[in-house]
Parts: C-alpha cells; structure tokens; sequence
C-alpha cells in the first residue's frame, strides 16, 4: 500500500539521496525543512555540503514540473513540497510556534488531514519521534541504511573437518572448499577447526592455512587472542584493500591497525604512506579556533591515536616526533578536509569510523587510489553522534554492504587486552 513520507530536515543532512529511498511511495518536504537547508548551505564541512547537494537534487526535480504540485520520483512515488496557505494550523497551546521542528510536526499533522494515504513523520530526531507520538502522529527513524548489527558475522566460524582434510591443509596449506564441506562461507571468513586456522579464499575456491600466529611481530606489538590473529593476518594481506574492525574499547583495533600499518610501510614498503585519522565529532566541526597547525588543532581529537603511536614507538626504541616530522612516511590526517583528495599507495587508518554516517563513509572510500588500503576501526555500541546509533553507523553499514566481497575483510574482537582493569570495567560498567 502507498504511503506518505514526511521528511525531517536531519534526515536529509544524513543522507541526500533519501529523496529516492522511499520506493513508490510519496514524499513531502515541508517549506519550513527548506528554510531550514538555506540556513545551513554556507555551514562547513558535510553539512553544508550535504544540504547543497540536496538543493541541487530539488532544481533538478524541479525542471520537471511544479514541486509543489509534485513531480514523478524514479521509483514511481511523488515528491512534493507541502505549502500551507490561508489555513489554521491546530496544535496544543503549549506547543511553540517559534521552532522549525514544531512546524514540520503541524505540516505532516496537516499532511494526514488531507490525505486517505498513511502518513509518516521521518526523523533521525529521537526526541521529535516522541513528540510526534505524544501529538498522535505516527513516526519512525530513517531506515534505508539501518540494519541489524547482531547479523553481521563475526568474521571467524568453527568447522569441523575430518583427519584427511586437517592434515592436507597442514601439510599442503591450501585444500579446495568443495572437499571439506558443504557450506555457505563468505569470502575472508576464518575457519577454527581446532588444529589451526585458515582463511576462505574465495577467488581460488579454497580453504588457505593461516600463518599467522601469536608470534607475528608488528613493530614490536603481537596478537593476543584468536580474533586479534585474525585482525593481524587481514591487516597483513595486500589482496584485502578494505578491513573492517568492531571492537568494544581496550580490544586492540587502533594498536593493531597502526602496528600493522608500520610495518607495511616503513618495514615492507608495500605502500608510500601511513595516514592515521578520526573524524572530529560532529564531523566537519570547524577546528580553526585551536591555536597551530593543523596537526596541533587536531591533538586533542587525536590524542588516543597519539598513546598508541607513543607506546609503539617507545617499545622499539625510536623517536615518534622524528617520523611525524616526515609526512612522506606518517600523516595525522584531519578526516574533515578528505574530500577532494585522491590517496594512492597509501595504508589508511579511520579510527572511530561508528561515528560517521554511511555517506561519509562512501566519501572516504571512494579517495582511494591504487595500492591504497583503508582500515576502519570503531565501537558502534559508543557512538557520540546525536543522529547515529548501533544500526545505522557507517562503520556496520560498510561492514554489511563488503560482506560479499573478495576485497573486503571484517573481523569483531571480543576480548579486551589493555588491562584487567579496562576488561572488567567494559563488563561491569
């Protein structure tokens, strides 16, 4: 059945084309979401820049007729900017009409009053979902991008295999799926089968022996626990330009990530460049406040990145400041001024990648240039946007999109190894 889709301004800024992420359904956008879009154009950063992209969307909807009077969507829906004129707007006597949010509830109210067709309010705004069910207005939160994160895999299975087969992949280091079992496994999933682990290669349809182990050294810093083995050994892999890390906080993500990174490129020199970076949150924030340079205004945002470089450094006896001193081998990176960019033969860290959303992300992703890596490391369960939650953060919505991709590796660390102190605090607190 067709329905009404009334979009809150946050919805747009979240995610521009969400003008066409609602089938065939109809759309409205109230006039008083359009003022609110040309107070934010000239904002900086992806705000202003998503809000720009929105207008641009409209002008060219609008060559296709009245917006107001609606024009054809794609997918076969209507999109229409509501306009109330010469009508009585009824909302409680505590409501204010001063906000653009109480505005935007009384136009989807009026919305239903002259439609047969369900109406939905749409926001990323908790808050505005529960005024909206206190009014009597039936709203929900932006769903085309949120999914459920208990379904995203672990990254590592246990299998059983029989003698043969263990030994064969022992001795040979490599068997063929189809004569070890008959199973679905996604590309980059770790098998466990007891006696080792090993990797499914899912361009030579086969099952790869994992090498390695709780004695591979990355500038000094070694895994601890199968699922950081796993991290290490994707981290290691050049065929896999895109690894996902989800782990509560003390898991290791961003230690292992840059560790890994390291040795990539000063050891190894498989890529020209280490770039580590978080996003400033909100994203695109402006920084220019903060007296220096600009890796001196991002100090403070990136000051756990700091501590790991810090305690990896120290451990091999060398001079952090001497290596951020050569941005030819090691960048901190301001994530706000990323686009734009191209990053060829690079290892790029996204540290905190749950507190951006999923066209951020794309964003980033597609910088890439050749030989490049991008490592994406995040806590969705402490998220510090007020419009992102577990289920909707760029972070999981790439880990879902890659999980079908040969390319593309993920893993969820499940132990904490910063200290007994931080391990219970994560389980009690």
């Amino acid at each position: 059945m067709v329905k009404n889709y009334v979009l809150d301004t946050n919805v747009l800024i979240h995610d521009p084309d969400s003008l066409f992420a609602f089938e065939d359904n109809n759309v409205f956008l109230p006039l008083p979401v359009l003022e609110e879009i040309d107070k934010l154009k000239s904002k900086p950063g992806e705000i202003g820049f998503n809000v720009r992209q929105v207008n641009r969307v409209l002008d060219q909807l609008r060559s296709q007729g009245s917006l107001r009077r609606g024009v054809k969507l794609p997918g076969g829906g209507i999109l229409r900017v509501a306009v109330i004129e010469n009508e009585e707007v009824h909302l409680p006597k505590f409501v204010s009409d001063r906000y653009a949010d109480n505005w935007i509830l009384a136009y989807t109210k009026w919305v239903a009053d002259h439609s047969d067709l369900p109406t939905y309010l749409v926001t990323k705004d908790i808050n505005m979902r529960v005024k909206a069910d206190s009014l009597g207005i039936p709203a929900q939160d932006y769903l085309s991008d949120k999914l459920d994160i208990e379904e995203i895999l672990s990254g590592v299975a246990e299998v059983e295999l029989n003698e043969s087969t263990k030994k064969r992949l022992v001795e040979e280091g490599r068997v063929r799926l189809d004569e070890t079992m008959n199973s679905n496994l996604l590309p980059n999933t770790y098998v466990d089968f007891g006696d080792g682990m090993a990797r499914v290669d899912s361009v030579q349809q086969s099952l790869e022996l994992v090498k390695t182990n709780y004695n591979t050294s990355c500038w000094g810093i070694k895994p601890r626990n199968r699922e950081q083995i796993v991290a290490v050994d994707l981290l290691l892999n050049d065929d896999i330009k895109l690894v996902t890390m989800i782990g509560t906080a003390g898991t290791g993500k961003t230690l292992l990530a840059i560790a890994t990174g390291l040795r990539k490129v000063v050891d190894e020199g498989v890529y020209r460049r280490l770039t580590v970076t978080r996003p400033v949150v909100p994203m695109g924030k402006d920084i220019g406040y903060l007296p220096g340079k600009e890796e001196e205004k991002m100090k403070p945002w990136l000051r756990p990145v700091f501590d790991n470089l810090e305690l990896i450094f120290s451990s091999r006896g060398k001079s952090l400041q001497e290596y951020l001193k050569r941005r030819d081998i090691l960048e901190i990176e301001a994530l706000s001024y990323i686009r734009g960019r191209s990053l060829p033969d690079q290892y790029v860290i996204i540290d905190e990648a749950q507190n951006l959303t999923p066209h951020e992300v794309k964003t980033i992703i597609t910088r890439a240039g050749e030989n490049t890596k991008i490592v994406l490391t995040g806590d969705p369960w402490q998220i510090d946007s007020p419009y992102l939650d577990q289920s909707s953060n760029g972070l999981v919505y790439v880990a879902s999109r890659f999980i079908n991709e040969a390319i593309a590796g993920h893993v969820v660390l499940l132990k904490g190894e910063r200290s007994e102190l931080a391990a219970r605090a994560v389980e009690l607190l």
